[in-house]
């Protein structure tokens, strides 16, 4: 078994120090807080990523460096050039290999399903921030200083995703307890759905698996779905009435962002929820054999733990 390093405890961090766990391997799961879940052979450790020295303590002996950090949308400018340099760093010093948690906003606004041979022209100042996170590891593995590769997904769902996600707090109670949705965006385009889960297998088989330095790869990502969609299926796997999904106005996200930092930060990434946006997935799957989670599955399994949530808190 090996030494693994989760920077980031958050909802696929943790998922990984999970699976990791449950594999055998030593796991280190560092965030600011020290927080994560308690599990045997997971040792968390509050740290600050952007300390390079720090980190490179932490992460000697290791097989693999994950990063995992999710600053808040309107810190992304100021938090995630220092942690990137930092971990970039950290493998480099350490010889771990360097597994990035990436995300679609690299992108240009997608004419067709996106792959990874897409040319890294994104519209938005978050997706910019990104391409030069990747393009400054990948020269530093072209350079042979450091083994690098970045799995991207789109936008996350399942147990344990709350604010940040769109299938998260805004969604999933509403539906289970008679209140329509209010959606950012327009509810009947063609959307990709990642299910966390699936992001953790991406991440643990990429930073395990030699084929994968030096590229970038798509997570397993089922077939896309519109928010109706996504509402009328579980509902129906719940057993419950679908109140249904309305449109949230533009100028009311545009004045509630005014006031929210999270809306406000939306709405550079608008593109994406008013027109197809799909992800295409079969490099990873033909070349690591990994299927993702069926639909019907992970949205099952984010009702049973939205409906334990909402139990606890009752």
């Amino acid at each position: 078994m090996g030494k693994h390093v989760i920077a980031g405890a958050g909802q696929v961090g943790s998922e990984v120090a999970r699976l990791l766990a449950g594999r055998g391997h030593e796991v280190v799961l560092v965030s600011r807080s020290g927080s994560g879940p308690d599990l045997k052979g997971v040792r968390k450790v509050a740290a600050d990523a952007a300390d390079r020295e720090r980190m490179t303590v932490l992460t000697r002996g290791a097989d693999a460096l994950y990063n995992c950090v999710n600053p808040p949308y309107n810190r992304w400018a100021q938090d995630w050039p220092p942690v990137a340099e930092s971990l970039l760093a950290t493998a480099e010093a350490t010889g771990a290999g360097y597994v990035i948690l990436g995300n679609l906003y690299v992108y240009a606004a997608p004419g067709a399903p996106m792959r990874e041979s897409d040319p890294l022209t994104p519209p938005s100042a978050k997706g910019a921030i990104r391409v030069r996170m990747w393009r400054d590891a990948l020269a530093a593995h072209e350079a042979g200083r450091v083994r690098v590769t970045e799995v991207r997904g789109s936008d996350y769902f399942g147990p344990g995703c709350l604010d940040q996600a769109h299938l998260g707090d805004r969604f999933v109670p509403r539906l289970l307890t008679g209140k329509p949705v209010r959606y950012i965006g327009d509810p009947a385009q063609p959307h990709s759905w990642t299910y966390v889960p699936d992001v953790a297998r991406a991440l643990v088989a990429a930073a395990t698996d030699e084929r994968a330095w030096g590229r970038a790869w798509h997570v397993p990502t089922a077939r896309e779905m519109t928010a109706v969609e996504v509402a009328d299926r579980m509902c129906a796997l719940a057993g419950v009435p679908n109140p249904g999904v309305k449109v949230m106005p533009h100028w009311l996200v545009r004045t509630a962002g005014a006031f929210s930092p999270m809306l406000g930060e939306l709405e550079e990434l608008r593109y994406q929820f008013v027109r197809p946006f799909v992800l295409d997935s079969t490099d990873f799957q033909t070349t690591f054999g990994m299927a993702p989670t069926s639909m019907d599955e992970a949205l099952a399994a984010t009702i049973a733990w939205w409906r334990d949530r909402l139990a606890a808190a009752a």
